[in-house]
């Protein structure tokens, strides 16, 4: 994977990274249109708004605690299984796959601190 030409990539993320990464989460989060129509149709029950922001806060969590190298495939599970639970809702519109590369990418530049893509979604 390619590190936006970062040269010294940290293992762990620092607390200001950690800070940034989990304000771009809910940001990306907020922005994603097919999880925005189960929050506000409530198919995840009176508390979709909760579940919403309990998967920013897993996705942190997630991203925080890995010891080995994330991986796509993994966090497009992480995604799926917590859609399916939460909302009881199967996204088939490709858009999981999406969220899941922006939020490598961010990830992986919140490791590098770079916060342009966060920044980017601030706007």
């Amino acid at each position: 994977m390619d590190f936006g030409g970062c040269v010294e990539r940290s293992s762990a993320l620092s607390l200001e990274s950690m800070e940034v990464l989990q304000e771009g989460i809910s940001l990306l989060l907020s922005q994603w249109p097919a999880l925005q129509m189960a929050v506000r149709h409530e198919w995840g029950g009176c508390d979709s708004r909760r579940k919403c922001d309990e998967l920013a806060a897993t996705l942190l969590s997630w991203f925080c605690q890995s010891k080995a190298p994330v991986s796509i495939d993994d966090l497009e599970n992480v995604l799926d299984e917590n859609l399916l639970l939460s909302f009881n809702t199967e996204i088939v519109d490709g858009s999981v796959e999406e969220i899941a590369e922006q939020l490598l990418l961010m990830h992986e530049d919140c490791l590098c601190g770079n916060y342009y893509m966060i920044q980017k979604l601030r706007r």
